[in-house]
């Protein structure tokens, strides 16, 4: 322990101690000593001298050799009154720690993590493409709440509530006390603290819940149609299918960007006289939102009778109607898995990642590129089904549904992994799907060849931003390979690949039958090889039979 000293207050303070202790030496000691105290002899007399008689040097040495003594003592002294004053120290510290422990507790008992539904995109995800995750034109609830770039769309919310008011003939106040009972139920599906005050939250989900709702009836109703049944004008620059519904759409389907499902079938049930009724916003949601999906091939109806009348229990597991969900984008993507149940993920390990069962895409590879399968023999071919994510592998043929890409695509699929990632209970199909896409897709030759087979249907510039697109959707996600339902496909692709006969004879095949040409060329080198070889057996037979 170290002590820093004044020497200046030092000093006065050890003369002053000095001082009290010469007085009390010269006092008289008029008190006997009880029995049993330690015997105590007296002071030595006090010496006096005159003035100018020096002072013997034995004297001298003596006072010197006390007052370092003296200094000694009060050294010790204040060391002894610092390391006593420090411990209190140390108490202090640890009743703030004790404190931050106290606060956790009660932080901890109140989260309600098992409610979470509405999370924010970790950060591991969205570095690098900030844009997917942002909204660009609305803010739906209190994440992005308030940011000046998206203030102008503030005015449009008002008038539909507006709008809905007038239609309905309704005070504002019941749905603000319709939110107000929700509110707490509505806090707890959100991550993090919220810095909105309890009237400013329950502003935002009756503003935000009502432009929603006003969006979603006027598309259930096409070609603008519906807006104009509610009561807007064909040019209104929100309410109308125009181009900014885009916008608006890749927006609204943000994980960070959303409502509660219950919160918009309390004020659509009010708008429509039935409180209760659930499962209506879910419709209109996907209809809504049907611009956005990722394939346009309609299911035919050979297949869709099979489905309905063999595995009808089943398919009820993907129908988002049959379930409450838990936002759009939930609903959203419980509507892509709707039309048929997929196989269960099958554990299987392969030798060379034994140790290795989870894993992001660098160290991830379900599946060969196409370059390479089609080297190994196995064709590609289009699978007519609207399910984009039912792929099918029997006798060296490949069968993937049509997959159309727009400029909506990718924030469609990072925030569908975004949420497969964060939510506990959600599958991890979507994943599965991407990843498996990603390994088939190394190159814009990869990309061109699933072009032209109709397997891929792209809007974007060149096949080389699409083969960067699926590059890129994965690259900081954290996905187990047993949880994969093509995991068992996977797996006999592989083998098939793995298989030296099914190699050598694809590349006969692409090298000798790959045109007309070649094969006409082929033809005339067997015919001329045949003609040779019986032009030299007739040859050495005349030579040892001649005639």
């Amino acid at each position: 322990m170290v002590a820093v000293f004044n020497k200046e207050v030092l000093s006065w303070y050890l003369l002053a101690v000095k001082l009290n202790e010469t007085v009390q030496a010269n006092l008289p000691r008029s008190q006997p000593s009880t029995p049993g105290s330690p015997f105590r002899p007296p002071p030595p007399p006090p010496i006096y001298f005159t003035r100018g008689e020096p002072i013997p040097e034995e004297l001298q040495r003596q006072e010197e050799e006390e007052d370092e003594e003296g200094k000694d003592e009060e050294e010790v002294r204040v060391v002894v009154a610092v390391a006593a004053a420090a411990p209190r120290v140390e108490s202090e510290w640890a009743i703030s720690v004790r404190d931050r422990l106290e606060q956790a507790r009660h932080e901890e008992a109140a989260v309600p993590w098992s409610r979470f539904s509405i999370y924010r995109v970790p950060k591991s995800l969205r570095e690098g493409d900030e844009k997917s995750y942002v909204p660009q034109v609305v803010s739906i609830g209190p994440y992005h709440h308030g940011k000046r770039r998206l203030r102008d769309m503030e005015h449009h919310k008002w008038r539909a509530l507006y709008r809905v008011l007038r239609r309905t003939g309704h005070d504002v106040r019941l749905y603000l006390d319709a939110a107000r009972v929700l509110e707490d139920r509505c806090r707890a599906c959100y991550e993090g603290r919220m810095a909105l005050s309890s009237d400013e939250f329950v502003e935002m989900l009756v503003l935000d819940g009502t432009f929603v709702l006003e969006l979603f009836r006027g598309a259930a109703g096409g070609a603008g149609e519906g807006f104009r049944d509610l009561g807007y004008d064909r040019n209104d620059p929100v309410f109308a299918m125009r181009c900014t519904m885009h916008g608006i759409q890749r927006d609204m389907i943000m994980l960070e960007n959303q409502l509660p499902l219950f919160l918009l079938d309390r004020l659509l049930g009010l708008q429509i006289g039935r409180p209760d009724q659930h499962g209506f916003v879910a419709r209109l949601a996907v209809r809504f939102f049907d611009p956005l999906m990722p394939t346009d091939e309609p299911l035919r109806k050979a297949d869709r009778a099979r489905i309905e009348s063999s595995t009808r229990a089943a398919a009820e597991s993907f129908d988002p109607l049959t379930e409450t969900g838990l936002h759009c984008l939930d609903v959203f993507r419980r509507s892509l898995l709707r039309t048929g149940p997929k196989p269960e993920p099958r554990v299987w390990i392969r030798r060379w990642s034994h140790t290795r069962r989870v894993a992001d895409r660098r160290r991830l590879q379900l599946i060969h590129c196409v370059t390479e399968l089609r080297e190994a023999g196995i064709k590609f071919r289009k699978r007519k089904t609207d399910r984009f994510w039912d792929i099918k592998f029997a006798d060296g043929v490949l069968k993937i549904p049509r997959l159309l890409i727009h400029d909506g695509t990718k924030s469609l699929f990072l925030n569908l992994i975004a949420l497969e990632q964060c939510h506990s209970d959600c599958s991890k199909d979507i994943t599965s799907y991407v990843i498996f896409m990603d390994n088939l897709i190394n190159s814009e030759d990869d990309v061109s060849y699933l072009h032209y087979r109709g397997i891929i249907e792209h809007w974007l510039g060149n096949d080389g931003e699409v083969a960067d697109l699926f590059n890129k959707l994965c690259l900081e996600v954290v996905f187990d390979f047993d949880d994969s339902y093509l995991s068992e496909l996977s797996e006999r692709v592989n083998r098939y690949y793995n298989h030296r006969w099914n190699t050598w004879s694809a590349s006969l095949k692409h090298r000798y039958f790959g045109n007309p040409w070649a094969v006409i060329s082929l033809i005339a080198a067997v015919f001329l090889l045949l003609l040779t070889c019986v032009q030299t057996y007739y040859s050495v037979y005349a030579y040892y039979r001649p005639p």
